[in-house]
């Protein structure tokens, strides 16, 4: 197997963990990112933000970011550019590649990855919003270059112990729903965004 595959392992912990049970997920997330992004001072459009979803549709989970990029990517947006989707993804093949012509065609472009994780038994289906890059691949043993400012990952499965195969099996539910709870997130920081630019507007 040559699809990427992710690991939760980071240097720095999680600033907020969000499980998808819980029914302000999506909304606890959003308000997470804007917060973020705020703070950045991304808000006022200094830096241009792109959305990096990393995985494969051929490993079904490491298809988490592919199939965030493809949710994001239907919604009529401004604030996020976004890479990875199924019909496009990104993934250990290509990923340097991307990197590049993101940093070509953006000037100091402020990323956010997004993929999967594996973790153990009792963090499954945990969102995690991190600071700092994402290290692509250290879950299989591959070298891949860190990615991002920012990363959201979310934990589909046990990790520790053949991790291909255990990407190979994990269930398509628990993938699909982490994803839906991403997205919509995402959704609503981008709602977010508009009503605030819609606010300063009619403060000029």
């Amino acid at each position: 197997m040559t699809e990427l595959a992710l690991n939760c392992r980071t240097d720095r912990p999680a600033i907020s963990r969000i499980h998808i049970d819980d029914s302000l997920a999506a909304m606890k997330l959003a308000t997470e990112l804007y917060q973020r992004l705020s703070e950045a001072d991304l808000e006022a459009g200094r830096r241009p933000i792109v959305l990096l979803c990393i995985g494969t549709d051929r490993s079904t989970g490491d298809a988490l970011g592919p199939l965030v990029g493809s949710q994001l990517r239907r919604v009529g947006q401004n604030l996020f550019s976004v890479y990875g989707t199924l019909e496009e993804p990104v993934h250990a093949t290509n990923l340097e590649q991307v990197i590049t012509e993101i940093q070509v065609k953006y000037q100091n472009p402020y990323i956010i990855a997004v993929d999967a994780c594996l973790g153990n038994p009792e963090n499954i289906g945990y969102v995690n919003i991190v600071n700092g890059p994402l290290k692509p691949g250290a879950g299989v043993k591959k070298t891949l270059p860190a990615v991002g400012e920012m990363h959201i990952t979310g934990v589909v499965n046990v990790g520790g112990f053949m991790e291909y195969m255990i990407l190979q099996s994990t269930r398509l539910n628990i993938v699909m729903q982490i994803a839906n709870v991403i997205a919509d997130g995402l959704k609503q920081t981008i709602y977010n965004h508009k009503q605030a630019a819609a606010a300063l507007d009619r403060r000029a």
